[in-house]
Formats: C-alpha cells, structure tokens, sequence
C-alpha cells in the first residue's frame, strides 16, 4: 500500500497534532501580536463562522465521494458475482467436455476474485493477480475452441457470458484505483489548519480555553479518519465484503 491515505489510523493522529498544534499556534503567537476589541471580534466572528462553514462543505463534499465510491466497489462486487454465476450456468450451451473445463475454471476463479476482496498483504495480492490474469486467459481459450468449431447462437452466448465475466473484472479493478484526488486532501488540510488557527486567534485566555482547543482539531481529526477509511478499499476498517461471491460458492457447491 503505497498511498498514504492507506492508514486512517496514522491519517487521524497525523491530522489531531497538525491542527491541535494550528490553533496552539493561533492562541499563542498570533493572539499575542493583538487583543480583540469588541467591534472587531464582531466582524472576527463572521470571517470565523465563514471559514468553518467552507471546511464543513468540503468535508461533506469529500465524504460524498468516498461514499460513492464505496457504493460504487459494492455495485461492482455484485455484478461481478453475477456475471461469474450467469456464465457457470451457459457453460452447459457448450460441449459437455469443454462446459466441464469451463466450470472448473470458474470456480477456481472465484476463488480467486473471493481472496481479492479478503487479503490486505501486497505480496499477495500480486500473487493473486497474477493468477487471475492466468485463469482469464485460460477461461477465454475455453470458450474459444468451441465457438470456432461451432459457431452457433448458443456457443455465442456463452462467449458473451465469458465476455462478460473477464469485463466485470476489469470494471472492479478501476473502481478501487478510483480514489479522493491527493488535491482534495490537500485544499481540505489547508482550511482545516487555517480554521484551527482563527479558533485560536480568537480565544480570550489561552489557559482557560486550553481544553476547548482539542474540540475542532478532534472533530476534523474524526472526519478525516472516517473519509479515509471509507475510500480506502483495503486498508480502512469498513471495506467491501464479498458476500455476493460468498454467496454463490454456497449454491455451486449445492448443486
């Protein structure tokens, strides 16, 4: 995992000091260079509530897009397990040698596409890859054979099934490389030090107020690490399950 987004753990210690430290820095330094008035911390507080309103939008907007990203892995993984079972059944469109081979090969690729979703070491997963790419290959020269002995409607529909089930693939590979632009990340940390900055500058009395400094760093901290876990398809806690996959090992194995 070479994205730093990777880790939302390591992403809300990281962000808690950076802005604790912003507004540390806002009540200390800043706050010592001048003393509000009363008619200036009026127009203070709405540069304020402005600044805090842009960082809540952009949180919100990037939560958004993780989500969607998100639903859109989970949509994958459904259409994927789809694909995989329509095809296993066409497989009897095709000569019972070769329906025989392609089952086989099925059900060893979705293994595969099963340790996909599960395995979280990069080693393996290369592995995994690989394999995959060897069973495609495998898969499309089983369908090949009988469709360039028997070109018929039906051998035809199992070749788009196949077509099918190798496109779904690719379709979920996109989706997890599908992440918040590094540039979202960036315009978000700038505005949320900024915030903690102002929310210092403002503070009266530093050591009584020294408490409520860790509100706003923790809060964003939390929101940083729950968009992080979101988008990040391995590496976060709340990931996409293959229960549809799961699923349809189960009723192979039935039958």
């Amino acid at each position: 995992m070479n994205n730093a987004m990777d880790y939302p753990f390591l992403i809300f210690v990281f962000s808690f000091f950076v802005l604790w430290l912003s507004a540390r820095i806002g009540a200390s330094f800043l706050g010592r260079q001048r003393k509000l008035e009363e008619d200036v911390r009026v127009d203070f507080g709405v540069i304020l509530a402005a600044t805090l309103t842009l960082l809540g939008l952009i949180i919100g907007f990037s939560f958004s897009m993780a989500v969607s990203r998100y639903d859109l892995r989970k949509n994958y993984e459904e259409a994927e397990a789809n694909a995989i079972g329509t095809e296993y059944v066409r497989a009897d469109l095709l000569p019972d040698k070769d329906a025989a081979k392609v089952r086989a090969l099925l059900t060893n690729y979705l293994d595969q596409r099963i340790s996909f979703y599960k395995t979280r070491d990069e080693q393996k997963i290369r592995q995994i890859n690989a394999h995959t790419a060897q069973l495609q290959t495998e898969l499309w020269s089983a369908v090949q054979g009988p469709a360039a002995a028997q070109p018929t409607p039906m051998v035809a529909l199992a070749v788009s099934g196949m077509n099918d089930v190798l496109n779904s693939q690719g379709y979920t590979q996109s989706a997890w490389w599908n992440r918040i632009p590094i540039a979202a990340w960036g315009l978000m940390a700038a505005i949320a030090i900024c915030s903690n900055m102002l929310v210092g500058y403002g503070t009266r009395n530093v050591k009584a107020e020294g408490t409520l400094l860790l509100v706003l760093p923790l809060l964003v901290s939390i929101a940083f690490f729950l968009i992080a876990d979101i988008d990040s398809p391995r590496g976060g806690v709340i990931r996409v399950h293959p229960q549809n996959m799961e699923s349809l090992v189960e009723s192979l194995h039935v039958h």
